[in-house]
């Protein structure tokens, strides 16, 4: 039997609140399992595949050989190298600098980008890692950091959750759009608003652990179909009825009935 290798981390540091300095380090706490389709010929369906070619004297370049630049204003670049960027002028480069604390509901959820998990780095590490974990959770706060990974800094926050510190990265509040124009004003009824509100109780409670991305078992399907030489007919397409009180009434009482265990027409 293999033995997976532990996890790498992609960030190693300390987090500073008051004077307490704690070191640590930081994992990435998801991975995605997207469905990847490959680029190909639509003519021979013979794989596309991209080279990294120099645009001054248009060889291939090795990944090894491959560096990093500063572009000026005057379209000149500057050459960095990971020593250089190590010297950087940026404390928050390996720091997570706590700002501050807040509660939990005060960040709009439109805001979180992505998540790590936070470990002590060192057994000496271990009693401060504990008690800002257990101190966040029994506040119900979430500390506002500034932390800079590999080539951006971020606005971010830590929270404690099973026990476990995780750290957010956070937007930029400019990197949030506003949406104009997008959402007119529509009024809408008593009736309706008691049918719409009494739909959301029926359709109360949903395991997410349970459910499951079908975009894969789909695309198998389609793949078999066309090997098969046969054809998939796409799913109908859900269309809107002019008569929104009626349809409310219909979806609370099947709703209604799904829940008590009866058929939903």
């Amino acid at each position: 039997m293999g033995t997976s290798s532990p996890p790498r981390a992609v960030w190693t540091g300390a987090i500073t609140f008051g004077l307490v300095v704690l070191p640590c380090r930081l994992y990435t706490a998801t991975e995605e399992h997207a469905v990847r389709l490959r680029e190909i010929h639509k003519a021979d369906s013979g794989r596309i595949r991209h080279r990294r070619v120099c645009e001054i004297d248009g060889q291939e370049v090795p990944y090894e050989d491959v560096g990093r630049g500063f572009e000026l204003a005057d379209a000149g670049v500057v050459p960095l190298t990971e020593r250089d960027l190590e010297r950087l002028p940026l404390p928050t480069r390996h720091q997570v600098n706590v700002l501050g604390f807040v509660p939990a509901d005060d960040i709009n959820p439109i805001r979180f980008a992505k998540p790590y998990f936070v470990a002590p780095d060192g057994e000496a590490a271990q009693h401060a890692y504990t008690l800002l974990t257990t101190a966040l959770a029994h506040a119900g706060a979430v500390a506002v950091s500034k932390v800079a990974i590999r080539t951006r800094e971020r606005l971010a926050v830590l929270r404690s959750r099973h026990g476990t510190l995780v750290l957010h990265t956070l937007l930029w509040p400019d990197e949030i759009r506003e949406p104009h124009g997008l959402v007119p004003a529509t009024p809408v009824t008593e009736r309706e608003m008691r049918l719409a509100i009494q739909l959301i109780g029926e359709l109360a409670g949903v395991d997410t652990d349970e459910l499951h991305d079908e975009y894969r078992e789909a695309l198998e399907q389609l793949v078999d179909a066309k090997i098969a030489g046969g054809q998939i007919e796409p799913p109908p397409k859900p269309q809107p009825v002019d008569d929104l009180l009626a349809v409310l009434e219909e979806s609370v009482r099947s709703a209604r009935r799904t829940r008590q265990g009866g058929p939903s027409h």
